[in-house]
């Protein structure tokens, strides 16, 4: 987790920004994938998480994720950008699909 991007951003609502696990260069056996046949990740550690959504009452609801957790989303979900040089994902809170416990 970079800490020069988690001081420039600070997501809103119920977004986080999420910095994907790097894609398998080569299979088990050792064959080398190109570009084109690389799977997307969807496996990554939340680098930043917003204050959450606002509720129908005016209350903002609790975010689910936090900062350093190892995430699983969406295969299609999020915003793909790039920030100094880093691969980031921002993505709604509805398309992080669960937490990975070590």
């Amino acid at each position: 987790m970079a800490t020069a991007t988690k001081t420039k951003l600070q997501p809103l609502g119920d977004r986080g920004v999420v910095q994907p696990t790097p894609r398998e260069e080569m299979t088990k056996s050792g064959i080398v994938l190109p570009d084109t046949a690389k799977e997307k990740p969807q496996e990554g550690s939340v680098v930043a998480v917003g204050p959450g959504a606002i509720l129908d009452d005016g209350k903002r609801g609790p975010m689910d994720v936090k900062g350093g957790q190892k995430v699983l989303y969406g295969k299609y979900a999020g915003t793909e950008f790039k920030l100094d040089d880093e691969e980031l994902l921002i993505v709604s809170q509805k398309d992080i699909l669960a937490i990975v416990e070590a």
